[in-house]
């Protein structure tokens, strides 16, 4: 898929750093040819030489440098990639492609370019969730600059959350995914999926059965079609899938935030099964028993994530496509719950017992639109997603 692709890899500084050299050999498998930046903070934890004698190309430095700039070398490098790739892509780095800055060469790269760009950003977990970088990760966002990560897991100074750089075979499917001349190039989807947890106290919860399984396939059909595909999953049974920007959230408000800070989106795909309810106040104590009787649990409705996306009147995607998981009179019930939500689709499926489809493998459903109802043969949730992408692409093609 990469044969003859031409990537320029900035190098930002950052302990994730090493991964770039990782990446730069999988790339290479692929077919690609690697062309190294490296920052002055990334010569910290890699070397000049490490970078080229993986990729087997000059590695550029300094903005300055006489031999490269008598022919405007920055100019050349920033147009003569097919993607402009920053791994890793520090707090600082982010914050200076948000305003703006040239004051270095990976920063004046970034601004001459007219090539997409992807980014995997890598910082602490406290600098991560700061005001200043959910905002300047929002302006890239609005851009049009693709991101890959950051994951969940420990970090080198000890602390545990969002924030380590993406794993080179993640962001080797970004890249794959960017580079994809399929039907939904260029188009950012949002997609949330799985369930959400609503704790009662540290030990409990309110959740359902769903696994996220669609919500997953439908993110890997929307990407393997060229989407850039932003997914907000709550706590699904499977993985998510490579090749797309990850959110992890638990709870219902969490998934709403996320959705917020992803727009704006030419689609969006709510798959997710929110939890309708939530404790008016969770305790921060084990509940226990007592003779005195049952708790009294008193509970409170959760944001309606997609009826407050399907109405807004600034910033609506162009396609918000809703689920309507029912027990009983599955398409009169979905007919409503579009009509009601001002959705433009609905994809409802009977999730009653009998049928397995809540955590099972395959599915049936049918597609409510405008139009009427469109009942599909039961089948697997992949062929399900890919016919359910194939649809939204061909609707944000018209």
């Amino acid at each position: 898929m990469l044969a003859s692709k031409r990537i320029l890899l900035i190098v930002g500084g950052g302990i994730a750093a090493y991964k770039s050299l990782e990446l730069i050999r999988r790339l290479q498998d692929r077919g690609a040819t690697v062309t190294p930046v490296l920052t002055s903070a990334g010569a910290e934890f890699v070397t000049p030489l490490s970078l080229a004698g993986l990729a087997g190309q000059k590695v550029y430095r300094d903005l300055f440098d006489l031999g490269d700039e008598t022919e405007m070398g920055h100019i050349q490098l920033s147009r003569s990639a097919d993607l402009i790739v920053v791994a890793p892509a520090t707090a600082d780095l982010m914050a200076r492609m948000a305003q703006g800055l040239a004051n270095d060469l990976a920063s004046t790269l970034l601004l001459a370019t007219d090539k997409p760009v992807l980014i995997a950003p890598a910082m602490n977990v406290r600098m991560w969730e700061h005001v200043a970088t959910r905002r300047n990760h929002a302006r890239l966002l609005a851009d049009g600059i693709r991101v890959v990560g950051p994951n969940d897991g420990s970090m080198a100074c000890g602390e545990f959350g969002p924030g380590r750089m993406a794993e080179p075979a993640e962001i080797l499917a970004a890249i794959e995914a960017a580079l994809t001349d399929g039907p939904l190039r260029g188009k950012r989807i949002l997609v949330t999926s799985g369930p959400t947890h609503e704790p009662i106290d540290p030990v409990r919860y309110i959740a359902n059965r769903s696994s996220g399984a669609q919500g997953t396939a439908i993110a890997r059909a929307l990407a393997a079609l060229g989407a850039e595909v932003v997914f907000v999953t709550g706590p699904a049974d499977v993985p998510a899938p490579d090749g797309v920007q990850v959110v992890r959230v638990q709870t219902a408000q969490q998934m709403s935030d996320a959705v917020d800070a992803a727009l704006p989106a030419d689609a969006a795909v709510f798959a997710a099964a929110v939890a309708d309810w939530r404790m008016a106040q969770a305790s921060d104590r084990k509940l226990k028993k007592s003779r005195d009787g049952l708790p009294v649990l008193e509970f409170a409705e959760n944001p309606d994530i997609l009826a407050r996306v399907a109405h807004m009147t600034e910033g609506r995607p162009g396609l918000v496509v809703g689920f309507a998981a029912e027990t009983d009179d599955v398409i009169e019930n979905a007919a409503a719950k579009r009509a009601r939500k001002q959705c433009d689709w609905i994809v409802a499926n009977d999730v009653s017992p009998a049928t397995g489809i809540m955590g099972g493998t395959e599915n049936a459903v049918v597609l409510i639109s405008a139009e009427g109802a469109e009942t599909w043969p039961r089948m697997g949730k992949d062929a399900v997603a890919r016919r359910l992408a194939e649809r939204i692409a061909g609707a944000l093609s018209g």
